[in-house]
């Protein structure tokens, strides 16, 4: 390997691991998809390494699982939430009403006002709903649960992604 190869490497993958932990901070925004950004750096870096080198089943197999992690915790999010306020029987439609006043706030506003539009988007509806704060309040907590035990999750699989490409790209 010439110095050359050995500059053109290092700087891939530093490059990688720089746009994988910009993937991996953004999982604290909710609507940055962030293990999807983590999984497209992988990818770019498959693409790359195939022109170059070529690359093993060993690593496809590493870039399948890493594809299966970003697809489950793409899901898992939604799952997550759902069932924490489904537990305090919050019909569906409150729960979408709070995923669109996120969604609107982070689109028209910044991601800050989305994280805080989701759960007041649930509050608002519920508190119209039963016309007792307290109930909506608890419904909101059950939300807020959810979301932290959600970006945990997250965060998790996130780790686990950049460490199986680790695991290729330095073994």
């Amino acid at each position: 390997m010439t110095d050359i190869d050995f500059f053109l490497r290092v700087l891939l993958e530093t490059l990688t691991l720089f746009f994988m932990l910009v993937g991996l901070v953004g999982l604290l925004v909710p609507i940055f998809p962030g293990l999807v950004v983590i999984w497209l750096t992988t990818l770019v870096y498959a693409l790359i390494q195939v022109s170059i080198q070529g690359v093993t089943w060993f690593e496809w197999i590493l870039f399948a699982i890493i594809t299966l992690l970003m697809i489950a915790g793409s899901i898992v999010d939604n799952i997550i939430i759902a069932k924490h306020v489904r537990e305090k029987q919050v019909p569906w439609g409150s729960i979408i009403l709070g995923y669109l006043a996120g969604v609107i706030g982070s689109i028209f506003f910044t991601p800050l006002i989305g994280i805080l539009a989701a759960p007041a988007g649930l509050f608002g509806a519920e508190y119209l709903r039963l016309r007792d704060y307290r109930v909506a309040f608890a419904s909101t907590h059950a939300w807020m649960t959810g979301w932290g035990i959600t970006i945990a999750v997250r965060i998790a699989i996130g780790v686990v992604m950049i460490g199986l490409w680790m695991i290729w790209a330095w073994l």
